[in-house]
């Protein structure tokens, strides 16, 4: 977007939040408020971001993407003090449009902050607020519009008189100001309100008063409006984005026959005909056609093919190809490659590790740092040992094995295509290619012996 850039407000501490965390980096689906701001602003093709943070933020220094500039506002004195805090930015950028937005307004969008500034262009204007209707205005500075509807001034909460108090339009706390009029405009904010603090509404008087030109953008949805200052307005939020994401989901030809206990985030994208059942959770993951997901499943930056099933089961950056069966009751650690086809079942913990096509590790079994071919049976209770207290080591199983139940390999170890391994086995030695490996003691029965010893009558 030309001659654009963008100061996020983001100093504020959220002491109602009772976190020890900056409140910016509360999270709404999962993503901190700030980086849904921040996102929403690069999708508006605005790349010059300037973030006012507080001097002891390294926390949100850490969420900031790569080439992101940041001020430090170290005493809290309002909204106007916290842009003065960032002049040097907007000196460089004095012949730019700047956007100024607070960094817990999670829902500010990419329609908003573009119709905004086309308003704020197409007028010739130095200052457009962006407003919002709402039923219930508590808490929100009112616009006041002039005779002809247009802007006169902003009124926080605080100082407003009973009349103002019901007017239902309010302020966004979002703005596109020409930089020049703002630098000017700082310059002349005082403290002469009920909080003593500079308050960057005034920039509306200020603008009225020189007879600068100034308006009003009616957002489409009140919801940009919204922002958290506690952890039950947090919760709104999220429940506001999760249904928004169910809803699309909904019309995009994905089943959640039960979408109240569903949480699928916004960086997920779902085939049509999958079916989320309830308990689910869904974070930047990739769902093919025809799917099964749930009940009660988590996945974290999973791929998942066409017509897989995952059921009861967490996966976290694996790939479940078409066909495939997960669950119920397992776990895909990262790095986790699952063919076509394949069937990992209840209580299997897979990390780290290659499954071929059409094999099956059906219960009870940890295969770690493994390369398993495809039409592998694994038995019940089978564990690769991949660490011996330094190092990883992997182990390899070729195509058609057999692996009894109990089986242990002492990795690095291998056993070969066709390989039969008997039940019990502790694998140390690599096993060649259509093999049978026996490693265990070999029974010993002693006719007799419970009766002689007398240990166990009945």
């Amino acid at each position: 977007m030309d001659k654009t850039c963008a100061l996020v407000l983001a100093a504020g501490d959220g002491k109602r939040m009772k976190s020890r965390h900056p409140k910016v980096l509360c999270e709404v689906l999962f993503k901190p408020m700030l980086s849904w701001v921040i996102d929403s602003c690069r999708l508006a093709e605005i790349e010059e971001l300037c973030v006012v943070v507080a001097p002891d933020a390294d926390e949100v220094r850490a969420v900031l993407p790569e080439g992101c500039r940041t001020a430090e506002q170290a005493e809290k004195l309002g909204t106007g003090h916290a842009v003065m805090m960032a002049a040097d930015f907007l000196e460089e950028h004095r012949d730019c449009s700047v956007l100024v937005l607070c960094g817990d307004a999670p829902f500010v969008d990419e329609e908003t902050i573009r119709g905004a500034l086309r308003e704020h262009r197409e007028n010739g204007h130095d200052l457009t607020v962006v407003a919002a209707r709402l039923e219930d205005p508590t808490g929100y500075g009112r616009i006041i519009r002039d005779e002809n509807g247009g802007l006169r001034a902003i009124v926080e909460q605080r100082d407003a008189d009973e009349k103002t108090r019901l007017i239902q339009e309010v302020n966004s706390g979002i703005y596109w100001f020409e930089a020049a009029f703002l630098l000017d405009a700082l310059n002349k904010l005082g403290t002469d309100n009920a909080q003593g603090e500079y308050y960057l509404t005034d920039t509306v008087a200020i603008a009225v008063s020189e007879h600068r030109p100034a308006g009003i953008y009616r957002a489409e949805s009140p919801d940009v409006i919204l922002g958290a200052n506690s952890r039950k307005e947090l919760a709104r939020l999220n429940e506001i984005a999760r249904k928004r994401v169910i809803e699309r989901q909904l019309d995009q030809g994905v089943n959640i026959p039960f979408p109240d206990s569903v949480v699928i985030c916004p960086d997920t994208v779902i085939g049509r005909d999958t079916t989320v059942l309830p308990g689910c959770i869904l974070r930047r993951s990739r769902i093919a056609e025809g799917c099964l997901i749930g009940p009660y499943t988590m996945l974290t930056g999973c791929e998942v093919g066409e017509g897989a099933r995952v059921e009861q089961s967490t996966g976290e950056d694996s790939q479940v190809a078409g066909g495939a069966r997960i669950g119920p009751y397992a776990r895909l650690r990262p790095g986790s490659r699952i063919g076509a086809g394949a069937k990992i079942g209840n209580f299997v913990e897979i990390k780290n590790s290659r499954i071929g096509e059409k094999t099956s590790v059906a219960h009870l079994s940890y295969l770690g740092d493994s390369d398993v071919g495809k039409e592998v049976n694994v038995g019940c209770g089978v564990v690769t040992a991949n660490y011996d207290g330094k190092q990883k080591f992997r182990t390899r199983i070729g195509d058609r094995a057999f692996i009894g139940c109990n089986t242990n390999f002492i990795a690095p170890v291998s056993a070969g295509a066709g390989s039969v391994i008997a039940a019990g086995t502790t694998v140390t030695e690599d096993i060649p290619d259509d093999a049978l490996a026996v490693g265990r003691a070999r029974q010993e029965t002693r006719p007799g012996w419970a009766r002689e010893k007398g240990k166990y009558r009945r």
